[in-house]
């Protein structure tokens, strides 16, 4: 079984999934900013907190895509260094 670091596809899915989830927990904090009670406070606070932690997640794995997606760019440009311009433009549909 594959796991999310060798599955590009899946690691987009699990940065939109959490994106998503920081969204729809942002709105909340937002809708229910007028409860006052302790009980709600403390809620939102335990929400904000995580809320904090997961922005905090989704930045490492954008970072961590990011320097994937550079790696193979380099690796790429690299194996194709002796070619002429026309040789790499007919590379990619090989």
């Amino acid at each position: 079984m594959e796991t999310p670091e060798e599955n590009p596809q899946t690691q987009e899915r699990l940065i939109g999934d959490l994106r998503l989830v920081i969204e729809n927990a942002q709105e909340l904090l937002k809708n229910t900013d007028q409860y006052t009670s302790v009980l709600y406070q403390n809620a939102r606070s335990k929400l904000s907190m995580a809320l904090n932690a997961a922005n905090e997640e989704l930045e490492r794995f954008e970072d961590a895509q990011l320097s994937r997606m550079m790696e193979a760019t380099r690796v790429a440009t690299a194996s194709c260094a002796g070619l002429s311009g026309e040789e790499r433009i007919l590379r990619a549909f090989h």
